[in-house]
Protein backbone atom coordinates (compact mmCIF):
# COMPACT_ATOMS: atom_id res chain seq x y z
CA UNK A 1 0.00 0.00 0.00
CA UNK A 2 1.14 3.54 -0.76
CA UNK A 3 2.06 5.61 2.31
CA UNK A 4 1.21 9.31 2.47
CA UNK A 5 2.41 12.28 4.48
CA UNK A 6 1.89 16.01 4.10
CA UNK A 7 3.90 19.08 5.06
CA UNK A 8 1.80 21.60 6.95
CA UNK A 9 2.22 25.37 6.63
CA UNK A 10 0.63 27.93 4.32
CA UNK A 11 1.91 26.09 1.25
CA UNK A 12 5.17 25.35 -0.54
CA UNK A 13 4.74 28.18 -3.03
CA UNK A 14 6.57 31.27 -1.85
CA UNK A 15 3.55 33.40 -2.80
CA UNK A 16 0.98 31.08 -1.19
CA UNK A 17 0.23 33.57 1.59
CA UNK A 18 -1.08 35.98 -1.09
CA UNK A 19 -3.54 33.45 -2.52
CA UNK A 20 -7.18 34.41 -1.97
CA UNK A 21 -8.00 31.09 -0.29
CA UNK A 22 -5.04 31.05 2.11
CA UNK A 23 -5.29 32.88 5.46
CA UNK A 24 -2.62 35.59 5.38
CA UNK A 25 -1.52 34.67 8.91
CA UNK A 26 -1.65 30.89 8.32
CA UNK A 27 1.97 30.47 9.40
CA UNK A 28 1.11 31.63 12.92
CA UNK A 29 -2.35 30.09 13.22
CA UNK A 30 -2.96 27.02 15.37
CA UNK A 31 -6.54 26.58 14.05
CA UNK A 32 -5.15 26.53 10.50
CA UNK A 33 -2.65 23.77 11.32
CA UNK A 34 -5.19 21.76 13.28
CA UNK A 35 -7.64 21.96 10.39
CA UNK A 36 -4.97 20.65 8.01
CA UNK A 37 -4.13 17.75 10.32
CA UNK A 38 -7.79 16.82 10.58
CA UNK A 39 -8.19 16.94 6.77
CA UNK A 40 -5.15 14.65 6.44
CA UNK A 41 -6.59 12.28 9.03
CA UNK A 42 -9.90 12.21 7.17
CA UNK A 43 -7.85 11.23 4.13
CA UNK A 44 -6.21 8.40 6.15
CA UNK A 45 -2.71 9.88 5.75
CA UNK A 46 0.09 8.29 7.73
CA UNK A 47 1.53 11.54 9.04
CA UNK A 48 1.69 15.30 9.04
CA UNK A 49 5.14 16.78 8.78
CA UNK A 50 6.66 20.08 9.94
CA UNK A 51 9.82 21.22 8.13
CA UNK A 52 11.17 23.49 10.84
CA UNK A 53 14.03 26.00 10.80
CA UNK A 54 15.63 27.85 13.72
CA UNK A 55 16.10 31.10 11.79
CA UNK A 56 14.17 33.40 9.52
CA UNK A 57 14.96 33.86 5.88
CA UNK A 58 17.97 36.05 5.25
CA UNK A 59 17.34 39.59 6.51
CA UNK A 60 20.37 41.16 4.84
CA UNK A 61 17.96 42.88 2.46
CA UNK A 62 14.79 43.63 4.47
CA UNK A 63 12.95 44.92 1.39
CA UNK A 64 13.27 41.57 -0.36
CA UNK A 65 12.74 39.59 2.84
CA UNK A 66 9.47 41.43 3.44
CA UNK A 67 7.98 39.95 0.25
CA UNK A 68 7.67 36.48 1.79
CA UNK A 69 6.91 34.84 5.12
CA UNK A 70 9.96 35.23 7.37
CA UNK A 71 9.44 31.73 8.78
CA UNK A 72 6.94 29.03 7.98
CA UNK A 73 5.24 28.42 11.31
CA UNK A 74 5.40 28.50 15.09
CA UNK A 75 7.46 26.14 17.27
CA UNK A 76 6.38 22.72 15.97
CA UNK A 77 6.70 20.58 19.10
CA UNK A 78 4.09 22.74 20.84
CA UNK A 79 1.88 22.69 17.75
CA UNK A 80 2.11 18.90 17.54
CA UNK A 81 1.20 18.52 21.20
CA UNK A 82 -1.92 20.60 20.60
CA UNK A 83 -2.79 18.63 17.46
CA UNK A 84 -2.30 15.35 19.32
CA UNK A 85 -5.17 16.23 21.66
CA UNK A 86 -7.62 16.76 18.78
CA UNK A 87 -6.68 13.82 16.50
CA UNK A 88 -6.61 10.06 16.98
CA UNK A 89 -4.65 8.40 14.19
CA UNK A 90 -2.43 10.78 12.23
CA UNK A 91 1.32 10.59 12.82
CA UNK A 92 2.99 13.75 14.12
CA UNK A 93 6.48 14.40 12.70
CA UNK A 94 8.71 17.41 13.27
CA UNK A 95 12.15 18.48 12.13
CA UNK A 96 14.74 18.95 14.86
CA UNK A 97 18.36 19.63 14.00
CA UNK A 98 21.28 17.67 15.40
CA UNK A 99 23.49 20.74 14.88
CA UNK A 100 21.77 23.10 17.33
CA UNK A 101 19.77 20.86 19.66
CA UNK A 102 21.20 18.75 22.47
CA UNK A 103 20.44 15.00 22.51
CA UNK A 104 18.86 14.86 25.98
CA UNK A 105 16.41 17.65 25.24
CA UNK A 106 15.44 16.16 21.91
CA UNK A 107 15.05 12.62 23.27
CA UNK A 108 12.80 13.93 26.03
CA UNK A 109 10.69 16.07 23.67
CA UNK A 110 9.87 13.23 21.32
CA UNK A 111 9.42 10.56 24.00
CA UNK A 112 6.94 12.85 25.73
CA UNK A 113 5.07 13.53 22.49
CA UNK A 114 4.91 9.80 21.83
CA UNK A 115 3.26 9.25 25.21
CA UNK A 116 0.88 12.19 24.72
CA UNK A 117 -0.23 10.90 21.30
CA UNK A 118 -0.36 7.18 22.17
CA UNK A 119 2.47 6.34 19.81
CA UNK A 120 2.24 8.77 16.91
CA UNK A 121 5.44 10.81 17.21
CA UNK A 122 8.23 11.08 14.66
CA UNK A 123 11.53 12.97 14.53
CA UNK A 124 12.79 14.33 11.21
CA UNK A 125 16.56 14.29 11.58
CA UNK A 126 18.41 17.12 9.81
CA UNK A 127 21.83 18.74 10.15
CA UNK A 128 20.56 22.24 9.19
CA UNK A 129 20.86 23.78 5.75
CA UNK A 130 19.97 27.28 6.97
CA UNK A 131 23.33 28.85 7.78
CA UNK A 132 21.53 31.75 9.51
CA UNK A 133 20.83 29.45 12.44
CA UNK A 134 24.46 29.75 13.59
CA UNK A 135 24.03 33.36 14.68
CA UNK A 136 21.08 32.43 16.90
CA UNK A 137 23.18 29.99 18.91
CA UNK A 138 26.29 32.01 19.65
CA UNK A 139 28.31 30.80 16.68
CA UNK A 140 30.16 32.96 14.19
CA UNK A 141 29.72 30.51 11.32
CA UNK A 142 27.78 27.41 10.33
CA UNK A 143 29.75 24.15 10.88
CA UNK A 144 31.10 22.39 7.80
CA UNK A 145 29.24 19.41 6.35
CA UNK A 146 31.78 16.89 7.69
CA UNK A 147 31.43 18.26 11.21
CA UNK A 148 27.62 18.37 11.03
CA UNK A 149 27.27 14.80 9.81
CA UNK A 150 29.80 13.38 12.26
CA UNK A 151 27.89 15.06 15.11
CA UNK A 152 24.59 13.78 13.68
CA UNK A 153 25.67 10.13 13.66
CA UNK A 154 26.80 10.37 17.28
CA UNK A 155 23.70 12.37 18.20
CA UNK A 156 21.38 9.57 17.01
CA UNK A 157 23.27 6.97 19.04
CA UNK A 158 22.80 9.07 22.16
CA UNK A 159 19.11 9.67 21.53
CA UNK A 160 18.39 6.01 20.85
CA UNK A 161 20.34 5.04 23.96
CA UNK A 162 18.29 7.47 26.03
CA UNK A 163 15.05 6.12 24.56
CA UNK A 164 16.23 2.70 25.78
CA UNK A 165 16.85 3.90 29.34
CA UNK A 166 14.01 1.69 30.57
CA UNK A 167 12.64 -1.64 29.44
CA UNK A 168 8.96 -1.76 28.51
CA UNK A 169 8.09 -3.42 31.85
CA UNK A 170 10.47 -1.46 34.10
CA UNK A 171 7.77 0.44 35.98
CA UNK A 172 5.96 -1.75 38.53
CA UNK A 173 3.73 0.81 40.27
CA UNK A 174 3.47 -1.67 43.15
CA UNK A 175 1.74 0.28 45.92
CA UNK A 176 1.60 -2.62 48.37
CA UNK A 177 5.33 -3.34 48.22
CA UNK A 178 6.23 0.33 47.75
CA UNK A 179 8.23 -0.45 44.63
CA UNK A 180 7.85 2.03 41.77
CA UNK A 181 10.28 0.48 39.27
CA UNK A 182 12.59 -2.50 38.91
CA UNK A 183 16.18 -1.20 39.14
CA UNK A 184 17.38 -4.20 37.13
CA UNK A 185 15.45 -2.89 34.14
CA UNK A 186 17.07 0.52 33.99
CA UNK A 187 19.98 1.21 31.64
CA UNK A 188 22.43 4.01 32.49
CA UNK A 189 23.78 5.34 29.19
CA UNK A 190 27.17 6.80 30.22
CA UNK A 191 27.90 7.90 26.65
CA UNK A 192 31.36 9.40 26.10
CA UNK A 193 32.60 10.55 22.72
CA UNK A 194 34.27 13.47 20.92
CA UNK A 195 30.86 15.13 20.56
CA UNK A 196 28.85 14.28 23.69
CA UNK A 197 29.13 13.28 27.32
CA UNK A 198 25.66 12.16 28.38
CA UNK A 199 25.02 10.20 31.55
CA UNK A 200 21.34 9.25 31.38
CA UNK A 201 18.94 7.72 32.08
CA UNK A 202 16.10 9.61 30.41
CA UNK A 203 13.50 10.75 32.93
CA UNK A 204 10.62 9.59 30.70
CA UNK A 205 9.48 5.93 30.45
CA UNK A 206 10.03 3.99 27.24
CA UNK A 207 7.55 5.32 24.72
CA UNK A 208 4.63 3.42 23.13
CA UNK A 209 6.56 2.90 19.87
CA UNK A 210 9.77 1.91 21.67
CA UNK A 211 11.42 4.69 19.70
CA UNK A 212 9.51 7.44 17.92
CA UNK A 213 9.79 7.01 14.16
CA UNK A 214 12.95 8.61 12.73
CA UNK A 215 12.69 10.26 9.33
CA UNK A 216 15.59 11.85 7.49
CA UNK A 217 15.64 14.37 4.68
CA UNK A 218 18.91 14.31 2.79
CA UNK A 219 19.86 13.05 -0.66
CA UNK A 220 23.57 13.89 -0.71
CA UNK A 221 26.04 11.02 -0.25
CA UNK A 222 26.42 11.97 3.42
CA UNK A 223 22.67 12.23 3.83
CA UNK A 224 22.04 8.87 2.17
CA UNK A 225 24.58 7.17 4.42
CA UNK A 226 23.08 8.74 7.53
CA UNK A 227 19.54 7.81 6.51
CA UNK A 228 20.46 4.24 5.61
CA UNK A 229 22.12 3.78 9.01
CA UNK A 230 19.63 5.50 11.28
CA UNK A 231 16.24 6.25 9.74
CA UNK A 232 12.86 4.56 9.31
CA UNK A 233 11.61 6.92 6.60
CA UNK A 234 13.67 8.71 3.93
CA UNK A 235 12.14 11.97 2.70
CA UNK A 236 13.83 12.94 -0.55
CA UNK A 237 13.58 15.28 -3.54
CA UNK A 238 13.58 13.26 -6.78
CA UNK A 239 12.57 14.61 -10.19
CA UNK A 240 13.06 11.69 -12.59
CA UNK A 241 11.76 8.13 -12.22
CA UNK A 242 15.02 6.49 -13.27
CA UNK A 243 17.03 8.55 -10.79
CA UNK A 244 14.50 7.81 -8.04
CA UNK A 245 14.70 4.05 -8.66
CA UNK A 246 18.49 4.25 -8.46
CA UNK A 247 18.32 6.35 -5.28
CA UNK A 248 15.95 3.89 -3.58
CA UNK A 249 18.12 0.92 -4.55
CA UNK A 250 21.23 2.72 -3.29
CA UNK A 251 19.66 3.53 0.08
CA UNK A 252 18.48 -0.06 0.55
CA UNK A 253 21.90 -1.41 -0.42
CA UNK A 254 23.53 0.90 2.11
CA UNK A 255 21.01 -0.21 4.76
CA UNK A 256 22.03 -3.83 4.21
CA UNK A 257 25.61 -2.78 4.81
CA UNK A 258 24.57 -1.54 8.26
CA UNK A 259 22.93 -4.87 9.01
CA UNK A 260 19.41 -3.58 8.53
CA UNK A 261 16.40 -5.21 6.88
CA UNK A 262 15.58 -3.27 3.71
CA UNK A 263 11.87 -3.53 4.55
CA UNK A 264 12.52 -1.48 7.69
CA UNK A 265 12.99 1.69 5.60
CA UNK A 266 10.22 3.55 3.74
CA UNK A 267 11.29 5.89 0.94
CA UNK A 268 8.90 8.81 0.37
CA UNK A 269 9.78 11.43 -2.25
CA UNK A 270 8.16 14.84 -2.02
CA UNK A 271 5.58 15.91 -4.59
CA UNK A 272 3.76 19.18 -5.23
CA UNK A 273 0.32 18.24 -6.61
CA UNK A 274 -1.98 20.50 -8.60
CA UNK A 275 -5.27 18.64 -8.93
CA UNK A 276 -8.05 19.76 -11.25
CA UNK A 277 -11.28 18.38 -12.65
CA UNK A 278 -9.52 18.91 -15.98
CA UNK A 279 -5.84 19.26 -16.85
CA UNK A 280 -6.45 22.86 -17.86
CA UNK A 281 -7.94 23.66 -14.46
CA UNK A 282 -4.93 22.11 -12.74
CA UNK A 283 -2.54 24.23 -14.83
CA UNK A 284 -4.53 27.36 -14.06
CA UNK A 285 -4.16 26.70 -10.32
CA UNK A 286 -0.40 26.83 -10.66
CA UNK A 287 -0.45 29.87 -12.95
CA UNK A 288 -2.53 31.77 -10.40
CA UNK A 289 0.33 31.42 -7.92
CA UNK A 290 3.26 31.92 -10.31
CA UNK A 291 1.94 35.32 -11.39
CA UNK A 292 2.42 36.54 -7.82
CA UNK A 293 6.23 36.08 -7.88
CA UNK A 294 8.38 39.15 -8.45
CA UNK A 295 11.96 38.84 -9.83
CA UNK A 296 13.55 40.14 -6.61
CA UNK A 297 11.87 37.48 -4.49
CA UNK A 298 12.37 34.77 -7.09
CA UNK A 299 16.11 35.37 -7.29
CA UNK A 300 16.39 35.45 -3.51
CA UNK A 301 14.66 32.07 -3.12
CA UNK A 302 16.71 30.46 -5.89
CA UNK A 303 19.94 31.88 -4.51
CA UNK A 304 19.30 30.37 -1.06
CA UNK A 305 18.70 26.94 -2.58
CA UNK A 306 21.83 26.86 -4.74
CA UNK A 307 24.35 28.02 -2.15
CA UNK A 308 23.61 31.72 -1.60
CA UNK A 309 24.93 32.66 -5.05
CA UNK A 310 24.33 36.27 -6.13
CA UNK A 311 22.46 36.06 -9.45
CA UNK A 312 21.43 39.71 -9.64
CA UNK A 313 24.02 40.53 -12.31
CA UNK A 314 22.91 37.83 -14.73
CA UNK A 315 20.30 37.95 -17.50
CA UNK A 316 17.06 36.49 -16.10
CA UNK A 317 16.31 34.97 -19.49
CA UNK A 318 19.80 33.51 -19.82
CA UNK A 319 21.32 30.27 -18.48
CA UNK A 320 22.41 29.52 -14.92
CA UNK A 321 26.14 30.23 -14.43
CA UNK A 322 28.62 27.61 -13.21
CA UNK A 323 28.43 27.17 -9.44
CA UNK A 324 30.84 26.08 -6.70
CA UNK A 325 29.69 23.35 -4.22
CA UNK A 326 27.44 24.57 -1.41
CA UNK A 327 28.18 24.19 2.33
CA UNK A 328 24.45 24.04 3.08
CA UNK A 329 22.50 21.68 0.81
CA UNK A 330 24.59 20.12 -1.94
CA UNK A 331 21.85 17.70 -3.00
CA UNK A 332 19.34 20.51 -3.56
CA UNK A 333 21.94 22.57 -5.43
CA UNK A 334 22.69 19.57 -7.66
CA UNK A 335 18.98 19.11 -8.42
CA UNK A 336 18.63 22.66 -9.74
CA UNK A 337 21.84 22.49 -11.77
CA UNK A 338 20.71 19.20 -13.34
CA UNK A 339 17.21 20.53 -14.06
CA UNK A 340 18.59 23.68 -15.69
CA UNK A 341 20.84 21.64 -17.99
CA UNK A 342 18.33 18.87 -18.73
CA UNK A 343 15.38 21.14 -19.50
CA UNK A 344 17.29 24.14 -20.87
CA UNK A 345 15.83 26.44 -18.22
CA UNK A 346 16.60 30.13 -17.89
CA UNK A 347 17.23 31.70 -14.50
CA UNK A 348 13.66 33.06 -14.54
CA UNK A 349 12.17 29.63 -15.26
CA UNK A 350 14.39 28.09 -12.62
CA UNK A 351 13.32 30.52 -9.91
CA UNK A 352 9.68 29.87 -10.79
CA UNK A 353 10.31 26.20 -10.07
CA UNK A 354 12.17 27.06 -6.89
CA UNK A 355 9.36 29.29 -5.65
CA UNK A 356 6.76 26.65 -6.35
CA UNK A 357 8.33 23.42 -5.18
CA UNK A 358 11.63 24.06 -3.41
CA UNK A 359 13.27 21.52 -5.72
CA UNK A 360 10.57 18.84 -5.45
CA UNK A 361 8.61 17.28 -8.29
CA UNK A 362 5.45 19.02 -9.47
CA UNK A 363 2.59 16.71 -10.52
CA UNK A 364 -0.22 18.42 -12.43
CA UNK A 365 -3.45 16.99 -13.81
CA UNK A 366 -6.71 15.24 -12.96
CA UNK A 367 -7.06 12.78 -10.10
CA UNK A 368 -6.67 9.97 -12.63
CA UNK A 369 -3.49 11.54 -14.05
CA UNK A 370 -1.91 11.95 -10.64
CA UNK A 371 -2.92 8.45 -9.50
CA UNK A 372 -1.32 7.07 -12.70
CA UNK A 373 1.90 8.92 -11.89
CA UNK A 374 2.09 7.79 -8.27
CA UNK A 375 1.23 4.23 -9.24
CA UNK A 376 4.08 4.16 -11.77
CA UNK A 377 6.62 5.33 -9.20
CA UNK A 378 5.31 2.94 -6.55
CA UNK A 379 5.31 -0.10 -8.82
CA UNK A 380 8.77 0.74 -10.20
CA UNK A 381 10.23 0.62 -6.69
CA UNK A 382 11.07 4.33 -6.69
CA UNK A 383 8.84 5.05 -3.70
CA UNK A 384 7.01 3.36 -0.84
CA UNK A 385 4.89 6.47 -0.60
CA UNK A 386 4.94 10.22 -1.01
CA UNK A 387 5.10 13.35 1.12
CA UNK A 388 2.72 15.96 -0.27
CA UNK A 389 3.98 19.53 -0.31
CA UNK A 390 0.84 21.36 -1.48
CA UNK A 391 1.54 24.69 -3.14
CA UNK A 392 -1.23 26.35 -1.12
CA UNK A 393 -3.19 25.21 1.90
CA UNK A 394 -5.80 24.12 2.75
CA UNK A 395 -6.96 23.92 -0.89
CA UNK A 396 -4.10 21.76 -2.19
CA UNK A 397 -4.63 19.15 0.51
CA UNK A 398 -8.42 19.16 0.22
CA UNK A 399 -8.17 18.61 -3.55
CA UNK A 400 -5.91 15.59 -3.02
CA UNK A 401 -8.00 14.07 -0.23
CA UNK A 402 -11.30 14.57 -2.06
CA UNK A 403 -10.16 13.51 -5.53
CA UNK A 404 -6.90 11.53 -5.58
CA UNK A 405 -7.30 9.42 -2.43
CA UNK A 406 -10.60 7.84 -3.66
CA UNK A 407 -8.93 7.02 -6.99
CA UNK A 408 -5.98 5.31 -5.23
CA UNK A 409 -8.43 3.40 -3.03
CA UNK A 410 -10.40 2.29 -6.10
CA UNK A 411 -7.16 0.81 -7.46
CA UNK A 412 -6.47 -1.01 -4.19
CA UNK A 413 -3.29 1.01 -3.60
CA UNK A 414 -4.33 2.95 -0.50
CA UNK A 415 -5.99 1.99 2.76
CA UNK A 416 -9.68 2.41 3.51
CA UNK A 417 -9.07 2.40 7.28
CA UNK A 418 -6.04 2.85 9.51
CA UNK A 419 -4.00 -0.33 9.93
CA UNK A 420 -3.02 0.15 13.56
CA UNK A 421 -2.77 2.54 16.49
CA UNK A 422 0.81 3.80 16.29
CA UNK A 423 2.65 5.54 13.47
CA UNK A 424 5.00 2.55 13.21
CA UNK A 425 2.06 0.19 12.78
CA UNK A 426 0.48 2.31 10.07
CA UNK A 427 3.78 2.60 8.21
CA UNK A 428 4.43 -1.13 8.55
CA UNK A 429 7.64 -0.61 10.52
CA UNK A 430 8.99 -2.95 13.24
CA UNK A 431 9.08 -1.87 16.87
CA UNK A 432 12.64 -1.61 18.28
CA UNK A 433 13.25 -4.21 20.98
CA UNK A 434 15.45 -1.93 23.06
CA UNK A 435 17.89 -2.84 25.81
CA UNK A 436 16.59 -5.92 27.57
CA UNK A 437 19.57 -6.65 29.82
CA UNK A 438 19.32 -3.43 31.87
CA UNK A 439 21.91 -2.51 34.49
CA UNK A 440 22.61 0.31 36.92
Amino acid sequence: MIKLGVILDSGSHVAAWRHRDVPADAAWSFPHHLNLAQIAERGLFDMVFFADSLATRSMENPEIASLAEPAKHLEPMLLLAGIAASTKHIGLVSTATTTYYEPYHLARFFATLDHMSNGRAGWNLVTSQNANEAGNFGRSEHPTRDVRYARARDFVRVVQGLWDSWTDDAFLYDKEQGRYFDPGKMQILRHRSDHFNVAGPLNVPRSPQGWPVITQAGSSLEGMALGAETSDVIFTAQLELEDAVQFAADVRRRALGFGRNINSIKIMPGIVPFVGRTRQEAMEKRAALDVLIGPELGLSVLSALIGNVDLSGYDLDGPLPDLTPSNTSQSRQALFIAAAKRDGLTIRQLYQRACCANGHRVVTGTAHDIADDLTAWFEAGAADGFVLIPASLPGGLEDFVNQVVPELQRRGLFRTAYDGVTLRENLGLPRPLGQQRGSV
